[in-house]
């Protein structure tokens, strides 16, 4: 095949295009899905009988997305190459029953999903975006971008400790935003708002996974815009990534491998859902696609024992202010190539021979990376990585992207890095 084009900094301003339309786990999907159906992927559904033909396919569940491309000659047994990702990040989601307030002031019941830096969504002004649920089954994207919720921290006159001891907050008293004026709470506002805002007949939704989003749009930052500040990075620059990757080589005809994306929901909860990692999905869809080509049980055997997974997520680049929390001989930077991720105790799936795999695809797509290992005396965080490798019985390997201000409101990252990343990724699923 012809090799694809490079991706350069104009990738990174699409990523930030990308950022700003994907404020939920299901935007993010759709977006994906609309990019691959530009170059000739087309979704089929679970429910139908699939066919082994070659091409572009893509599944779509909830917030998650499966996405591969059969080229010219692949066999039943052909193994897959996949870039792992997630679709979700930390924030604070709706409650079942949202409308709630005192004092005058009406507010929107919430929920912490996942770990976010608290103080990252104080005083900030948040839209509300997410799925909608309707009478007759279907769904809804719905989008409120624009200032319609704030969470007000505590003015420091009636906090005088703060500065001293530093900001707590209790998880159900102090982060539920306020979004108006009114003595009287009504059940059903909310969802009567939103109902108006997506065009929906009042009354016809029941059902609702809603979540909140900083409006400010991403920026590059600094002197010479080498930086990117933004949102959800954590993991949609992955994500993004991935996308770009395997749209570049669907044009493509004979490649050793089966490439693959594979985006799930619920990363930061621990994977365990029907569109998480954890879940039955990616297996399913690789099983099916291996049967569709006329293929047996050994045949699916033959092909995952030799599929490869990188298993993409951004990780910490080292903190200027805080350089003792990292491991004093990793020192991940920002515009550095992507990173390799380690941890002996299995946190991240990475070994020697994913080492070397990562390493070579680097080398053929002439990107510098990087190794990531935390400091002894730190917990280590963990990724989809372990989880793919455990399940599914194939080759996993922990990389991505150094950040700043992981799982804060807006995160940091490079402008080179996301390109860099892209680079790799079709190196490698190219093989």
């Amino acid at each position: 095949m012809s090799a694809p084009s490079r991706f350069d900094r104009g990738h990174t301003d699409d990523l930030m295009t990308f950022l700003a339309a994907s404020p939920s786990p299901y935007h993010a999907v759709a977006n994906a899905a609309e990019r691959l159906e530009k170059v000739g992927f087309r979704q089929v559904a679970e429910t139908d009988a699939w066919d082994g033909t070659t091409g572009g396919r893509y599944v779509l569940r909830g917030g998650a997305i499966v996405a591969w491309h059969v080229p010219e000659g692949a066999q039943p047994h052909t193994p897959f190459r996949i870039v792992g990702a997630h679709t979700d990040s930390p924030n604070l989601r709706v409650k079942p029953r949202p409308d709630t307030g005192a004092h005058g002031w009406r507010q929107v019941a919430v929920e912490i999903y996942g770990g976010p830096l608290l103080n990252s969504w104080l005083d900030r002004d948040l839209g509300l975006a997410g799925r909608l649920t309707l009478r007759d089954g279907s769904t809804r994207l719905v989008n409120v971008d624009r200032p319609l919720l704030r969470v007000p921290q505590l003015a420091i006159h009636l906090d005088r400790s703060v500065s001293a001891e530093g900001l707590k907050l209790d998880k159900q008293r102090h982060l539920q935003p306020i979004w108006g004026l009114g003595g009287d709470v009504r059940d059903g506002d909310l969802i009567a708002f939103l109902e108006e805002e997506a065009g929906i007949g009042a009354g016809e939704v029941t059902g609702w996974d809603l979540m909140t989003h900083s409006v400010e749009p991403p920026a590059h930052l600094g002197r010479d815009g080498e930086l990117v500040a933004g949102p959800r990075m954590d993991n949609l620059l992955s994500v993004h990534s991935g996308v770009a990757a395997l749209a570049a080589l669907a044009g493509g005809g004979d490649l050793p491998y089966i490439p693959v994306l594979a985006a799930f929901d619920h990363e930061e909860n621990g994977s365990q859902s029907d569109t998480g990692a954890d879940g039955p999905l990616l297996g399913s869809v690789l099983e099916r696609s291996v049967f569709a080509r006329g293929g047996s049980y050994e045949d699916r055997a033959r092909a995952f024992a030799g599929t490869v997974c990188l298993s993409s997520d951004t990780g910490h680049a080292v903190h200027p202010n805080y350089a003792e929390r990292h491991d004093p001989t990793h020192h991940p930077r920002v515009n550095g190539g992507p990173i390799l991720k380690v941890n002996v105790n299995n946190r991240y799936a990475t070994d020697g021979s994913g080492r070397a795999l990562f390493a070579a695809a680097c080398e053929k797509a002439d990107v510098p990376f990087q190794t990531f290992v935390s400091n002894n005396s730190m917990p280590c965080g963990t990724t989809i990585g372990p989880i793919t490798a455990a399940r599914h019985g194939i080759t996993t390997v922990d990389i991505g992207v150094a950040i700043l201000s992981m799982h804060s409101a807006r995160e940091l990252c490079g402008a080179d890095d996301p390109h860099l990343l892209a680079n790799a990724l079709v190196a490698f699923l190219a093989g």
